[in-house]
């Protein structure tokens, strides 16, 4: 039985391995095609485009909006963008590394963190295409721009306990990543919300219950960074700040600790 350590430490331990995987994961996700690793970000921004026109135009969503809807939208949908691309990525980690999963003397702890460093790079290219967007339209980031730091490192912790849970899931029940696709994934992104503002259209109640989702926390950060000028501690921010780092270390414990107990059977499964 393999002898189980603290995954913090061995993410740090073999980083070096690690970015060269997620390098090389990034690469080969679109070796063959013409425009090649140019299809990482054309799917983004014809989705960002997509759904400006329909809800400034179709809807008029801009309507009494102290900022371009456009914003809104690029702000609030960039760390959803990772999310969605680590989980789809992690969720499948082991099976497409199968061949290092048979491999005794691999360390499989980094394979899920393979996947969600992978999609960071891709990440880090729509953060700077959103912060150059908000100056063009005539809203430069101020000091509050560098909680971005923060809320990424909440997307990352938060992603990779649940990466861990669904690779290891995943390697004995397949159907979970069409599951976390359409359910979790096509649902996530109208409940968390991205597309609408809950903070004008709901009540105190229910915005509450919407705000139970972390990864509300997270988009509403990226929008208090870019948009709305607030600190994460101001006002009630301090106890959501609590209640997100709350449900975060317990996601991230579970999927380690589930990830533990199925990986001595992770080879004879694949």
């Amino acid at each position: 039985m393999n002898k189980r350590r603290f995954i913090p430490a061995e993410l740090f331990e073999n980083r070096k391995i690690a970015f060269t995987l997620a390098k090389n994961d990034f690469r080969t996700k679109y070796a063959g095609s013409y425009l090649g690793m140019v299809w990482a970000f054309i799917q983004p921004i014809v989705t960002i485009l997509v759904y400006w026109f329909i809800f400034t135009v179709g809807f008029r969503q801009n309507e009494n909006q102290e900022y371009p809807f456009v914003l809104f939208i690029v702000v609030g949908i960039v760390p959803w963008f990772f999310f969605a691309e680590a989980m789809n990525g992690g969720t499948g980690a082991l099976i497409d590394y199968d061949y290092l999963v048979k491999k005794v003397m691999f360390n499989i702890d980094i394979l899920p963190f393979v996947k969600v460093l992978s999609a960071l790079f891709v990440h880090s290219f729509f953060i700077i295409f959103s912060i150059i967007l908000c100056i063009c339209m005539g809203f430069a980031p101020t000091l509050y721009a560098l909680q971005l730091i923060y809320y990424i490192f909440c997307n990352i912790v938060f992603t990779l306990g649940l990466v861990y849970l669904t690779a290891a899931i995943n390697v004995f029940l397949r159907d979970l990543t069409q599951f976390i696709s359409i359910f979790v994934l096509q649902i996530g992104v109208w409940i968390t919300p991205i597309m609408w503002d809950a903070e004008k259209r709901l009540g105190p109640k229910l915005l509450t219950v919407f705000k139970l989702n972390p990864m509300f926390y997270i988009v509403n950060g990226f929008r208090d960074s870019m948009l709305y000028k607030r600190w994460f501690w101001e006002g009630t921010g301090i106890w959501w700040t609590l209640y997100f780092w709350i449900v975060t270390i317990f996601v991230f414990w579970f999927g380690v600790h589930i990830f533990n107990k199925l990986k001595e059977y992770f080879a004879d499964v694949l």
